[in-house]
């Protein structure tokens, strides 16, 4: 059984143009995995997210973290939130992705999906605050789910199957010209956790 998924070319670009998305299917074991899904389970703030969305506050079934080297601001859906700083886990794993994908991040948003009747509707990571074209790497722990792009334009569609310890970057262009989505699904009854590694512009 290969638990690193070596036949998955994680040069492979899943978005036909106008941006970049790469694969690299599971980074750890399975145990490996485990071990962080139940450290970020109890070690991390979990606060359930708030947008206000047409003037009205929105709260969320959907808790969210806010990481970082410094107390960073980070600003979306008219929310302003301030970085706490990195737990030891976190720091393993920005180290672990930065060493895997070449890239730096100062920064990381964490999502805590309590089953499948959580999502995210379609956005783009857009907000100022972060690097223009700067890349974003995607860990995702727990429930195996389906993870959408959307061309804002031409409306086509990519869809891929995010996996339990697995990482996926965007960068270049992508959040420019593509929408992003994590659908909800009844088929899933177990939590996922996401982490999204960012670099904030001072």
């Amino acid at each position: 059984m290969d638990l690193f998924n070596q036949t998955i070319d994680k040069h492979k670009n899943w978005l036909p143009y106008g941006g970049t998305v790469n694969y690299y299917g599971k980074i750890m074991t399975k145990e490996q995995a485990g071990h962080y899904l139940n450290k970020l389970l109890t070690s991390i703030e979990w606060r359930n997210d708030e947008a206000i969305i047409y003037g009205k506050k929105i709260i969320t079934k959907r808790k969210v973290a806010w990481y970082g080297e410094k107390s960073h601001e980070y600003t979306y859906s008219n929310i302003t939130k301030y970085a706490l700083p990195w737990t030891e886990e976190l720091v393993e794993l920005k180290t672990l992705i930065e060493k895997e994908t070449g890239e730096t991040f100062n920064s990381c948003l964490l999502n805590l999906y309590h089953n499948g009747d959580e999502g995210m509707a379609w956005h783009s990571d857009g907000e100022p605050d972060l690097k223009k074209n700067g890349a974003i790497g995607s860990l995702s722990f727990g429930a195996e789910r389906k993870f959408a792009f959307k061309h804002k334009q031409s409306k086509e569609k990519v869809e891929l199957l995010l996996e339990h310890g697995s990482l996926l970057v965007m960068k270049d262009d992508t959040q420019m010209n593509w929408l992003h989505r994590l659908p909800p699904t009844k088929k899933v009854t177990t939590p996922r956790v996401n982490l999204t590694f960012r670099t904030i512009v001072e």
